[in-house]
């Protein structure tokens, strides 16, 4: 392959809502400020400004509020987070294929990074704080070719990167709210990933035909 794949972070490779609840709790008691945990952790994607902004935060109040965050964010959030199914195996077959493997995510990127570490895993490039069409990018910058992600913001990143938009429905967005989005292909979750990039590495290798958008094969 020897190309570059990018992959986003939460509820895509991770699933970090359990630890997620408890921090966003936490910042609720301790700033008197209504946030809600359980909410917070089943819409996983925008950035933490944006989030808090919807809850009525006070402007003056959010810089230091995601600076609180993001300090207790390891001791609450990093132990409480598990690896989702076929995550290590999706970044095990791009590095075996001879491809590089790219996360991008909106989290903040040094609490990203203790996620792939804690986990044992190996990416090449983490890029973090980017957001739907703004890993466009990162991903361009990287020379990523597919993008795989949970959520809309992450196929609308794909696509203003010219990349290959993979869905996995292992987020808060389903598949008609995938594809409506103009995902390329929406795999169930990563455990069909490996399948799925040796098609369509099998299909570039071999000139097979260009479906409208880039995507060489059928969509699901």
């Amino acid at each position: 392959m020897g190309t570059c794949v990018g992959f986003d972070l939460d509820m895509t490779l991770i699933d970090p809502r359990p630890g997620m609840v408890a921090a966003m709790n936490t910042l609720a008691d301790e700033s008197g400020l209504p946030f809600d945990g359980e909410h917070f952790a089943a819409h996983l994607g925008p950035p933490l400004d944006h989030v808090l902004r919807d809850f009525g935060a006070p402007e003056e109040r959010i810089p230091a509020l995601v600076d609180r965050f993001r300090q207790i964010y390891p001791e609450i959030v990093i132990p409480r987070t598990v690896a989702l199914p076929g995550a290590a195996t999706a970044l095990d077959v791009v590095r075996q294929a001879g491809g590089r493997s790219l996360v991008v995510t909106g989290k903040y990127a040094r609490n990203a990074a203790l996620h792939v570490q804690a986990l044992g895993w190996t990416v090449d490039t983490l890029v973090g704080e980017l957001w739907s069409t703004g890993k466009a990018a990162a991903l361009t910058e990287h020379g990523a070719t597919v993008f795989v992600g949970d959520h809309v913001g992450d196929v609308k990143g794909a696509l203003a990167a010219g990349a290959v938009a993979v869905g996995v429905t292992t987020g808060p967005c389903d598949r008609a709210e995938l594809l409506a989005a103009g995902a390329h292909v929406v795999l169930d979750s990563l455990t069909e990933f490996p399948a799925w990039l040796a098609e369509h590495d099998g299909h570039a290798g071999h000139g097979g035909a260009v479906r409208p958008g880039g995507v060489r094969g059928p969509a699901r």
